[in-house]
């Protein structure tokens, strides 16, 4: 573990693990670890399109009745239900959430690579939020005649149409509404303070093994972070590369010579190991954002969770990237 980057397991915690419980990841190899990790910052981290799926008694339904006994195993789903008012709706979440506050009152079931099936089952649930790639536990849900609220990837802009879809499974469209509407107009006054302003290439890093230029895991040219950056003002140095996430070497990011670094992590980080983790990049003083010192480590949940504070987290890569555009 030790050679392990604390962006990238800070990332993990924050999305799929409960805080304090490393069992899983501690069996792993690191190599095989930095894999797993990518993985989910790629694919089960990213904005996901639902659809509804329900048991054969009930699929014919045009419109199946709004659940009122929803467990998600979806951190950033939990927060959207929260957010658009189905919070006591929730009866329990992933042993990953953490916010909103209230989702600490409640029963953790399990996540993404340990879901806990007997105590899904014992919760009587309606609606069961899963991730696309836990296909034994939608089969037991299925065989169970639980209906379920399954998860594909899809981008920036998916986020909304998530709510809203979300919305009118749990009889929240009102609700849903409402709060995609202030994410569309807070991502919009965004968009407007930084056009016309120059775009600085960015190298954005959600992986890093600590205190060494190994293991850097960079965003590529699909995916909510990517969209996040473009709508932040700034042109990601990966973005021709058509994947979520990019394994950048050394060379690589010397060739594709980046104005500005910015590092995302979830979890705090000390004074004195920022300084520390950003002086590490003085190893490639020949790229622009090392000569201008144009390196930041943004520690914030939201700007690594696609849920609805994802606007929040585009301001502040915009607030980076373009001070000048949020000066009064």
């Amino acid at each position: 573990m030790a050679d392990t980057s604390q962006s990238a397991r800070t990332i993990w915690v924050t999305l799929a693990q409960p805080k304090g419980t490393m069992n899983t990841m501690a069996t792993m190899k690191p190599s095989a670890l930095r894999a797993f990790i990518v993985a989910i910052v790629s694919s089960c981290v990213i904005v996901l399109t639902p659809w509804a799926r329900d048991n054969a008694t009930t699929r014919a339904a045009s419109q199946p009745a709004a659940a009122a006994r929803i467990i998600s195993l979806v951190p950033a789903v939990s927060e959207m239900l929260f957010e658009i008012g189905a919070g006591p709706q929730v009866v329990a979440v992933s042993s990953f959430g953490d916010y909103p506050p209230e989702v600490l009152k409640l029963p953790r079931v399990g996540a993404l690579l340990d879901p806990d099936l007997e105590r899904i089952l014992s919760l009587r649930p309606d609606l069961v939020i899963v991730y696309e790639s836990q296909a034994d536990l939608r089969r037991q849900l299925e065989r169970a005649s639980i209906p379920m609220f399954v998860y594909r990837h899809a981008a920036l802009s998916d986020i909304t149409v998530t709510i809203r879809q979300l919305g009118a499974r749990v009889g929240r469209a009102e609700g849903a509404t409402a709060a995609t509407g202030l994410i569309d107009a807070k991502l919009a006054e965004i968009r407007t303070k930084v056009a016309g302003r120059p775009r600085p290439k960015t190298l954005l890093v959600f992986g890093r093994d600590a205190l060494a230029l190994r293991g850097i895991y960079a965003s590529g040219g699909f995916g909510f972070l990517h969209d996040m950056l473009t709508a932040a003002g700034g042109d990601n140095v990966f973005a021709d590369v058509k994947q979520q996430s990019v394994q950048a070497t050394s060379e690589l990011i010397l060739s594709r010579r980046p104005d500005v670094i910015l590092e995302l992590r979830s979890g705090s980080l000390p004074v004195e190991a920022r300084r520390k983790e950003i002086a590490v990049w003085q190893a490639l003083s020949s790229i622009p954002a090392v000569r201008t010192g144009r390196i930041d480590i943004i520690t914030d949940p939201r700007t690594v969770v696609p849920g609805p504070r994802v606007a929040e987290g585009t301001e502040l890569l915009a607030r980076t990237l373009h001070p000048e555009a949020f000066r009064k």
